[in-house]
């Protein structure tokens, strides 16, 4: 599920994947013209065993990389349809990268669910997006029309 590219200049990402939030964190770093791109991914992970394996290297990579100690949401893997509804509607209004970025951290660094719509209203306001927009623009067609197309 981790972040990929097709285009070296793009970045897909599914904010339930904690990969994708090391990805996003160095392409902060490192390169900010990368245009960000949300999609919703199917879980890459068959069992616990995988889940297990998967956070040891997520938390062992982000210590390397100087980032915050990961903490996990105790409903991991989360179900991020809502989160990445909302990551839209921030792209389509030029805060993808922002509202991302704070998105990936309250599930990561703070160990909040994005399945819960008020931990996707902090991301939100982190970067001054109004709650009651981003609440209506996850419900449009519009906005869910764009995300099914860009994770085709």
């Amino acid at each position: 599920m981790a972040g990929s590219s097709t285009d070296s200049r793009v970045f897909t990402y599914d904010l339930a994947d904690p990969l994708a939030y090391l990805e996003a964190e160095r392409l902060r770093a490192e390169d900010p013209s990368v245009e960000w791109v949300p999609v919703l991914a199917p879980p890459a992970f068959r069992c616990a065993e995988e889940i297990a394996s998967m956070r040891e290297d997520v938390e062992r990579r982000a210590a390397a990389m100087g980032l915050m100690e990961v903490r996990w949401p105790e409903d991991f893997p989360f179900d991020s349809e809502k989160a990445m509804l909302a990551a839209t509607y921030a792209r389509q209004i030029g805060r993808a990268v922002a509202f991302s970025l704070a998105a990936f951290r309250q599930a990561y660094a703070a160990g909040r669910s994005l399945a819960v719509v008020d931990n996707i209203l902090v991301a939100a306001a982190a970067c001054e997006m109004h709650p009651r927009a981003v609440l209506k623009a996850m419900e449009t067609r519009s906005v869910r029309e764009a995300l099914e197309a860009a994770s085709r």
